[in-house]
């Protein structure tokens, strides 16, 4: 039976899991499940997911959620190349040290920009407060500060000379605020510099297809507040709720 992978590709870590099973010539049937019309929260996906979050991916009777526990169980069934998830012992260990450290910095802080300066006006219906876009702000270019100091350094990718899940991970969370018209990586030759190689290992027609749903999504939220207002509430209710 072919792995099934329920995401949407405006979810950070479904871009990761997607990105890299079409790296990896890995076979899947993709399940698209609408976070912004609330299908996570259906009786029929919560059979699949009882916690109700994406991505997911069901080997057979095998089911796994979280991404970061996915692309490393993907890397070691299907021996993928090694520089993805290395099997030198202090390599791996890089690898893990960076996928651990985003969860509470880089992660959090690219998603509420992407929220209070992309979607916050259009579901409010009024602009977001100066100081409370600053805040934000601030907040991502610190944790980029200490993602290029401590992680990026001098190096090509994180770790070393060829591109790990770390940067695949990285890279799918600094897009995100992107799709609020907002780039993060502006005036750091470094960090635009490792943004354009990761792309081109990634395989740029690859790239920019996975990303063309986060990057429209705040035009479609436009769109709707013209054309349909109550789809639009609708969308409000459940994007509030997953943002939680």
């Amino acid at each position: 039976m072919t792995l099934q992978l329920y995401a949407d590709l405006t979810s950070e870590p479904c871009r990761s899991v997607y990105i890299f099973l079409k790296m990896n010539n890995i076979p899947f049937e993709m399940k698209l499940i609408r976070l912004s019309t609330g299908e996570q929260y259906s009786e029929e996906f919560r059979k699949v997911n009882p916690l109700r979050r994406i991505p997911v991916i069901k080997d057979e009777d095998f089911v796994l959620v979280e991404s970061v526990a996915i692309l490393k169980y993907l890397a070691c069934k299907y021996q993928t190349p090694d520089h993805w998830y290395p099997a030198d012992l202090q390599k791996r260990a890089r690898v893990d040290e960076y996928l651990a450290w985003q969860h509470t910095e880089l992660r959090p802080q690219a998603g509420k920009v992407f929220m209070v300066k992309g979607m916050s006006p259009v579901l409010a219906g009024e602009p977001v407060p100066e100081d409370r876009l600053k805040e934000v702000v601030d907040e991502l270019t610190q944790s980029l500060k200490k993602f290029e100091e401590k992680f990026l350094q001098d190096k090509p990718y994180i770790v070393g000379a060829e591109i790990s899940l770390a940067d695949l991970v990285a890279i799918v969370e600094l897009m995100q605020p992107l799709g609020a018209g907002y780039d993060p990586l502006k005036g750091s030759a470094t960090l635009t510099a490792w943004h354009d190689r990761v792309k081109t290992a990634v395989g740029r027609d690859l790239f920019d297809k996975t990303h063309e749903p986060i990057l429209k999504s705040t035009e479609l939220l436009k769109s709707l507040s013209q054309t349909q207002p109550d789809t639009l509430q609708a969308l409000k209710t459940n994007l509030l709720k997953y943002c939680k």
